[in-house]
Parts: structure tokens; sequence; C-alpha cells
């Protein structure tokens, strides 16, 4: 039984589905609530005279601000994608999935679990968050604004028409990375029931019990700040990012699941103004020699967390990409690590995000003596002869 058994264990090794030993400096969070906003840099969102209220002022003092960290490419996608794959960029996933929605090829297993090739949707043995947390009994949603029926993407082998936001549909594919992994599109019913419109949060906030343990939020190309002038006619850049954090953050944090052991980070996939800055020794990939087009990574863009085990209005210098975020992810929830999310040296968060003092014990009260009733009852007769 015990050889019979070491052929699988190898396979759910490499499938990236094997459990480590749980850390046992890590808070006991339940529920993370992820939302990601696009195309902006660190002292764009978190300037004091910045365009949105609740990026540079509201969201620093409930949480902590991450001032180092960086997306690991351009253009969208392949940030998107490695937050939920540790898949490094190729020539394809850096044009946004252009000019077709085809498959990764060869598609050959490389080091470091990387998938050798160019395209964009990867094959079955490449698995996101998702398919682990599945598999380890845990659960998980992505949710799309104005995604309109479940799991949307285009045909394989045709173009994306979701590439420009139009007044009656403003979402993208693009930013949507469940829908380019066969493991998750090749069975419809699943993907139907895990990747859905953002219509669906509320209800699923009714309990903890129906809130997933990992929630994958992305706003329209509206309110994620990407378009400067929305297609509907709202406003665009950080008044859109406003416009979504006030609206759903604070349904998030009034929420069940949040109460019960709830992190909230809201990050953006890559900056702007032509920044391709890196940290974190990120690898290059097999796939392409600049993972930012002009430059090694996807710009600083910073980083908001809250929870109750975070100091509120604290910031934090330690410099942190999308592939230790997965890794810190996969950490609370006792998850193996998917591609360079398991980089050597690669640092996830710890005591220096999870930074609130542990919560004191009020002070025992004293306890009030009790006496018996036959010793109140004597106490009385003491009290009425003294008075008669």
């Amino acid at each position: 039984m015990r050889r019979a058994a070491l052929p699988l264990l190898c396979l759910l090794a490499i499938a990236g589905l094997v459990a480590p030993a749980a850390r046992a400096d890590l808070p006991p969070i339940k529920h993370v609530f992820l939302v990601v906003l696009e195309n902006k840099d660190h002292d764009e969102s978190f300037s004091q005279t910045g365009a949105s209220g609740w990026l540079a002022r509201t969201l620093p003092r409930q949480g902590e601000l991450l001032r180092q960290y960086y997306g690991i490419g351009h253009e969208s996608l392949d940030n998107y994608l490695a937050m939920v794959s540790g898949q490094a960029p190729n020539p394809q996933t850096q044009a946004d999935c252009l000019p077709t929605f085809n498959e990764v090829f060869p598609g050959v297993q490389g080091p470091d679990g990387q998938a050798i090739g160019v395209g964009c949707v990867y094959p079955g043995w490449v698995k996101t968050i998702g398919d682990q947390l599945e598999a380890a009994g845990k659960t998980w949603k992505g949710y799309m604004e104005d995604m309109g029926t479940p799991c949307r993407h285009p045909a394989l082998g045709t173009p994306d028409d979701t590439q420009s936001a139009r007044p009656d549909d403003q979402y993208a594919a693009r930013h949507n990375p469940f829908v380019y992994f066969h493991s998750i599109i090749d069975d419809q019913a699943r993907c139907d029931a895990h990747d859905v419109p953002l219509d669906a949060l509320p209800g699923d906030l009714a309990s903890a019990a129906t809130t997933p343990n990992f929630s994958f939020i992305t706003p329209d190309l509206c309110h994620d700040g990407h378009d400067a002038k929305c297609a509907d006619g709202g406003p665009g850049g950080f008044a859109g990012d406003d416009q979504f954090l006030g609206e759903w953050v604070p349904r998030i944090l009034r929420s069940p699941a949040y109460a019960d052991g709830g992190m909230l980070v809201v990050t953006f996939d890559e900056g702007e103004n032509d920044s391709a800055t890196a940290c974190c020794n990120e690898p290059t990939g097999p796939n392409t020699p600049m993972p930012g087009i002009e430059g090694p990574g996807g710009g600083r863009t910073g980083t908001l967390v809250l929870s109750r085990y975070v100091t509120p209005g604290s910031t934090n210098d330690t410099p942190y990409n999308h592939y230790a975020l997965l890794r810190s992810l996969e950490d609370l929830f006792g998850l193996s690590h998917l591609g360079y999310a398991g980089a050597a040296g690669l640092r996830p968060f710890g005591a220096d995000v999870y930074n609130a003092p542990p919560a004191t014990a009020p002070p025992p009260q004293a306890k009030k003596k009790r006496h018996s009733v036959k010793h109140r009852h004597r106490r009385h007769r003491r009290h009425t002869r003294r008075h008669r």
C-alpha cells in the first residue's frame, strides 16, 4: 500500500495540491476578500491630495498600507494570472490575450511549475488557488461586475469582444483570471457555480457559512479606474474607484464573515506612466525576456490590508508583489505554493503585516462572596434582635 501511494503523492505535489505544514505564526483568518483595481501608481493613489478619498484617506486609517508592493508585469492579464496561479508572463498574456482567446502552446511543464509556450488559456495541469481550495475542502468564488452571465469568456480561437467597454457592457474578461484555465472552464457547471456576477455577493455575505473562504472581486472597466471616461457616462478613474469602494467595502466590513476572522486586501494589477520596476528578486520566467515589456516588473502600486489582526493606520515598507500575495493566501489556508509563489526566498506576509497587538483579556472581576440561605437567615435574625 505504501509503494502504491507514493506515485499519487508525487502527482498531487506536481499539481500543487499537497498541503505543507501550517505556519504557526499566522492569525486564524477564515475569509479573504481580494479587490483588484487598475493601473495606478502608489504615489498617485495614496497621496493625501489623491482624487480618491477611500484610497488616500479612509482605508489607510482602517488598515495597513504596504508601500513597497509591485505588479509583476504589463499589461493587465499577466498580473491577474500571477495572483491566482503563480504563472509568469508570456507574449500573449502581456498583450491581454490578443488577437484571439487561444491555448498556451505547447503548454508543457517547465521548471518551477511554469507552462512553457505562448497563449492565454492554460492546460488542465496548471492549477489555480481555486482548485487548491476545493481540494482542501474550502470554498472560493470570483465576483465580476457587469459580467451578466456566469463564467463568461470568448470561445477558443475567437477574438475577445470584451476588450473595449460599451454603454451596456463594461465587463472585461482579461480582468477575470479564472476563465483562462482549463482546470476550471472545462467543467461548465463548476465554473458557473464559482465564477459569478458581482450581483451574487450581497446574498453570499448574509452569513459566514455562505461566504467563501476566498472571494476575488473585480469591478468593471468604469469602477476599477481603468477607463478615465466611462462608456456609460459614469465617473471613471479615481472617481470610479471611489464609487465602487464606497459601496462594497462597507458591505464587506459589516458582514458576519469579516467579523469571523476576515481580511480585506485592496490592490492594483499594475502601475502606469511606463513604470516597469520590480521587487522581490522576481523571476523573468521561461517565455519572455522582460515581464514589464520595458522593464523587469509591473511597477510600484501599493496595497491595503484590513483585518482585526492588522493595526489601523500603520504602514509597511517590506517589498511584496503578486507572487508574494498568492503565497501569503496559500499559507493562510494551509495550501502548497503554485508556480512562482513557491520561489526560493520569496517572503510572504508575516508579523510585519499581521501587526496588531494581541488582544488582552479583561481583568478578572472580584467574585462577590455568596452566602447560603441558612447563613442569610441567621444574619436577618441578628439584625431584627438589635432593632427591637
